[in-house]
């Protein structure tokens, strides 16, 4: 007389539930077994009891591997159908971001700017203006520390062009002691050779060449007296006497 059949239902019974787990799950896995053994197949199974217990069994010698390849199978082209949708979304989410980042930094330039400062308050006034307190002395320190740096270059500059003007000088006056002797020996020289020294006396002019004027300097006529011309004329006729041209004799 055969077993009647069994009802799949819930078991009630706690201790029969789990002697009927038991006996199911290890005979489950030996037919697990069986199959990977007479089928040549990658066979893997996985248990959990109501208490959340794990029950494995796998052919293969890894069952990431072959929880792996089970994904690639299943999940594979749906994930590929999918990309992408998920892709463009994503890429959509970052232009949303991207483009209320440009807002609020369109917004805060107008602001440092002076404009649209009706929407924002007291609070957001004051930082505001911190900002820019803190922005102008960032300005002013910079300006300062770059004028700074311009004044010690030009008296780095100008320390270089003295030392320069000092080592010419020196080199100017050694060059002048070197030729002295020999300009003064030259001196010495052609002051004594040199027919036509600024120190030789000139022959002495004849006095009566050039008289002085008596009573001043008369422009235009100059009236000469009749005994001055009359002596003149005698002078010259006592000069003449005696003397005849070549032509006479």
């Amino acid at each position: 007389m055969g077993r009647g059949r069994v009802e799949l239902k819930r078991i009630e019974n706690k201790i029969n539930r789990q002697v009927t787990f038991a006996k199911r799950r290890n005979g489950l896995l030996k037919k697990a077994y069986e199959l990977s053994v007479l089928c040549d197949a990658e066979v893997a199974l996985i248990i959990f009891s109501n208490r959340g217990k794990l029950y494995e069994f796998c052919s293969s010698n890894s069952m990431v591997r072959t929880l792996e390849k089970y994904q690639k199978c299943s999940y594979g082209a749906l994930l590929d159908a999918g990309r992408p949708i998920l892709e463009t979304q994503n890429n959509y989410q970052e232009y949303l971001k991207l483009k209320a980042r440009v807002e609020v930094l369109q917004r805060s330039q107008r602001n440092f700017l002076g404009e649209d400062l009706g929407t924002l308050n007291t609070k957001e006034l004051e930082q505001l203006e911190n900002q820019l307190e803190s922005s102008l002395k960032h300005i002013r320190s910079t300006k300062t520390q770059l004028m700074l740096d311009q004044l010690a270059d030009l008296q780095q500059r100008e320390h270089m062009m003295l030392e320069a003007n000092k080592a010419l000088r020196r080199k100017l006056e050694e060059t002048c002691a070197q030729s002295a002797p020999v300009r003064l020996a030259w001196e010495n020289s052609g002051g004594q050779a040199n027919p036509y020294n600024n120190n030789r006396q000139l022959p002495p002019q004849s006095e009566g060449f050039f008289q002085p004027l008596a009573g001043g300097l008369h422009m235009g006529y100059n009236h000469v007296a009749q005994d001055e011309v009359n002596v003149a004329s005698f002078t010259t006729q006592n000069v003449n006497v005696g003397y005849m041209h070549g032509w006479m004799l």
